[in-house]
């Protein structure tokens, strides 16, 4: 079953190898620790350190573990980008090695058959394993949760101290909220006294408190705790509200449903045939419910619940299948939960064909690279929505002089990456690439359609600024889905 996990695992990441905006930190400071060492000055994130500061421990954590397979492959001169893809694969062992922990512990408390089912059920849905290789903040805190759930299952309460400590005072501090409820069970229950809570709970906050501020003080180059200064941006300023704001019951109508699939409708089952599950499932619900408040809402954000939540679903699962032999009905039962499997794997199926196309700023910098322009160090400018949509240091593999400059004047630069909303000052143009994305779904509008740009060059000096537009060239029906899209052009001036 770890096998299927881990083959899963690499399934969603070479479908999707790149990044978005939200990891760009994390990607760019394990770039920057692989490749400039303890030479500070050439990392990223003194150019462009982002909104608010993040921790450096995760991306070192990382970096250190994938560094002998990225020196031996780039001994072997491979492709710097395959680094990137070695790093994010690490970061999924990582979370791997937290699940199967998690599972297991499930396993002792509730049955083998529970854990076989939890494993299978978590293969067959989508945004888990698309997460889990992807380097932001939430992922590395899911690490430690799933380490924290299994020691609090297993009456571990070292562990469940140490790696809560972590997760909340390195990564995320809003983890409070469903971390600190266990706590609280395991206090009121007197399965954990408040004088063992002092005296490893305490050394635990100072060690990790002390360890944070050292290492993002030296590389942020002044005093600083990291994980503070997001909670006072985000939770007590609000200022996430800023990257917009959702319905308070979102998490519940839209992101639950989205992760779980039709495995969300065992797990009403799980929780009336299986009591005990109760306690797990009850602080994951209520941690959501507090944490609608907050007007921001990402679907990462509440990723922790998405195992706990499938463990009733697994023992729903597990009891319909054990049950199958006793009657007709029942089996009918058994043979209806297993064929919600490929149900989900349907829907994954979908949500990584849409995901595939929705990467142009990786895909277009990495065709400029293998353009005629690769056999010169050329200038590039970089636009903000190719930087946002997976473009990173990774990705440069040639060398490339001016790049990610807002200001630019363009008669500089050999090739120019924008998307069709970019505004050109009056020069003339020719398109050497186009790369495509989905942007929405519209049913109505689209019919499946590949497409491609509609010019091979225009004079610009006889229009005021111009908005690039496209045509729509054939119809492919293997190809698309109904979606409405959006394009990243290369151009070269």
């Amino acid at each position: 079953m770890e096998t299927l996990l881990f083959a899963a695992m690499v399934i969603h990441l070479m479908i999707c190898p790149y990044t978005k905006v939200e990891e760009s930190f994390n990607v760019q400071a394990m770039h920057d620790v692989l490749y400039h060492g303890v030479n500070i000055s050439q990392y990223d994130h003194l150019e462009f350190p982002g909104v608010v500061p993040r921790t450096f421990i995760g991306p070192i954590t990382i970096a250190v573990a994938s560094s002998p397979f990225i020196y031996l492959l780039d001994y072997m001169q491979f492709s710097k980008f395959t680094s990137q893809i070695i790093v994010r694969m690490t970061l999924g062992i990582f979370v791997l090695i937290g699940l199967i922990t998690f599972g297991n512990a499930v396993g002792e408390k509730l049955g083998t058959g529970v854990r076989k089912w939890l494993f299978i059920i978590m293969i067959s849905q989508f945004h888990f394993m698309f997460y889990i290789t992807r380097p932001l903040p939430n992922i590395f805190a899911l690490v430690l949760v799933l380490l924290a759930l299994g020691g609090w299952l297993r009456g571990q309460h070292i562990r469940f101290l140490w790696c809560s400590g972590a997760a909340i005072l390195i990564f995320r501090t809003e983890l409070t909220l469903y971390l600190g409820q266990i706590l609280l069970i395991e206090l009121f229950s007197k399965r954990l006294s408040f004088k063992k809570l002092l005296t490893y709970g305490v050394p635990a906050a100072v060690t990790l408190i002390g360890l944070t501020l050292c290492i993002d003080s030296y590389l942020w180059q002044r005093l600083i705790w990291p994980e503070a200064e997001v909670f006072w941006y985000n939770t007590v300023l609000n200022k996430s509200s800023q990257w917009g704001t959702l319905p308070f019951f979102w998490y519940f109508y839209s992101a639950i449903p989205r992760c779980l699939l039709l495995s969300l409708f065992l797990v009403p089952l799980g929780l009336i045939l299986t009591p005990s599950t109760r306690i797990m499932i009850y602080p994951a619900l209520i941690f959501v419910l507090l944490f609608s408040i907050l007007p921001h809402k990402e679907l990462r954000f509440i990723i922790y619940v998405v195992p706990v939540l499938n463990v009733a679903a697994a023992c729903a699962m597990s009891r319909l299948w054990n049950n199958r032999n006793k009657s007709a009905l029942r089996m009918l039962l058994a043979i209806g939960a297993v064929l919600h499997l490929l149900g989900n794997l349907v829907g994954t199926g979908v949500f990584l064909t849409v995901s595939h196309y929705n990467y142009p700023g990786g895909e277009a910098i990495m065709l400029i690279q293998k353009s005629q322009l690769s056999t010169s160090n050329v200038n590039l400018h970089i636009d903000v929505k190719n930087a946002q949509t997976g473009i990173s240091r990774f990705t440069q593999i040639l060398p490339i002089g001016n790049i990610l400059i807002s200001r630019v004047d363009l008669h500089r630069f050999s090739p120019l990456e924008v998307s069709t909303d970019f505004r050109f000052s009056p020069l003339e143009v020719s398109t050497l690439e186009v790369s495509t994305c989905f942007s929405s779904l519209d049913l109505h509008r689209f019919s499946p359609l590949e497409v491609s740009t509609c010019f091979s060059s225009v004079d610009l000096h006889r229009f005021s600024p111009l908005e690039v537009s496209t045509c729509f060239s054939s119809v492919d029906l293997h190809r698309f889905s109904p979606i409405g899209s959006k394009y990243m052009f290369l151009i070269s001036s």
